[in-house]
């Protein structure tokens, strides 16, 4: 009989290596995560800085069509008027002149972030992003990216 009530004191709680055990489980699953969590804010950042040069350009396109013989590319300032909300960081970015028919759009603040860099990288062909103003210029990485705007 003895020997039943020793078992059953024994069978109440977890041992010290079931403990562990799940402690270094959660630790392998919570690095995990912070992986994956740093990714998807390069991915969100890089998605952001693209939205924002797509309405940079449609906004452009709205001011040339009010003035159709402009030579030189609008100001960011602007095409404020021309965007749906005006508190856009427009001052992150700036206009680049080339020519009449090449107007320009890059930011301002230089992309330190390789994890930000790769991920425009990756949607170079779809965005139509530059490393400078030409088109022969196709956007590898680097601190500044531009997008045609006219």
């Amino acid at each position: 009989m003895r020997s039943n009530q020793v078992r059953a004191m024994r069978n109440k709680g977890f041992t010290l290596v079931e403990l562990l055990i799940v402690i270094i489980i959660i630790g392998i699953l919570a690095g995990a995560m912070l992986l994956v969590m740093g990714s998807g804010t390069d991915s969100a950042e890089a998605t952001k800085i693209v939205s924002d040069l797509r309405s940079l350009k449609s906004a452009a396109l709205l001011y040339y069509g009010d003035h159709p013989k402009q030579e030189t590319a609008p100001t960011t300032e602007e095409l404020k008027k021309y965007m749906d909300k005006e508190e856009t960081v427009v001052a992150d970015f700036e206009t680049v002149t080339v020519s009449a028919d090449s107007w320009w759009v890059a930011n301002k603040k230089p992309i330190t972030s390789t994890g930000i860099q790769g991920k425009l990288k990756d949607r170079q062909k779809e965005a139509g992003l530059y490393k400078g103003p030409s088109e022969s210029q196709i956007y590898d990485g680097g601190e500044y990216v531009y997008m045609r705007m006219r």
